[in-house]
């Protein structure tokens, strides 16, 4: 009887206010730290994503690279790689070099010509 007892006792422990709303606290803290992993693991996904696209893109830059390597290796290579930095020609073949006009109204000029300016001028 004495083991019912104490049996009972226990039951009416673990089922009081306060162990009970102890229970709940915990309950609630461990489901704050489950939902706060939860945004930490999406985060991390996102991350992993954007490493992995910097990943492709530095792989693609490595791959052009290695092609221009390969292609400087090459006399042709060198001499296209030439002519493009400092705008060389063959003997034989002509260059057109544009340059700009340098006569061309600044904006100040151009603000000149409007209407108003028109009566400013007019009355200077």
């Amino acid at each position: 009887m004495r083991n019912f007892q104490q049996k009972v006792n226990f039951k009416h422990i673990l089922q009081s206010r306060p162990v009970l709303i102890f229970l709940g606290i915990l309950v609630i803290f461990f489901a704050w730290g489950v939902f706060s992993l939860m945004s930490k693991m999406q985060i991390t996904i996102e991350n992993r994503k954007l490493a992995e696209n910097k990943i492709a893109e530095l792989q693609k830059e490595k791959e052009k690279l290695s092609i221009d390597i390969a292609k400087l290796k090459t006399e042709d290579g060198i001499e296209e790689n030439i002519r493009q930095k400092f705008g060389l020609a063959k003997e034989g073949e002509n260059m057109i070099i544009v340059v700009d006009d340098q006569n061309k109204p600044t904006t100040e000029e151009a603000e000149e010509r409007g209407f108003f300016s028109f009566f400013t001028n007019l009355f200077k």
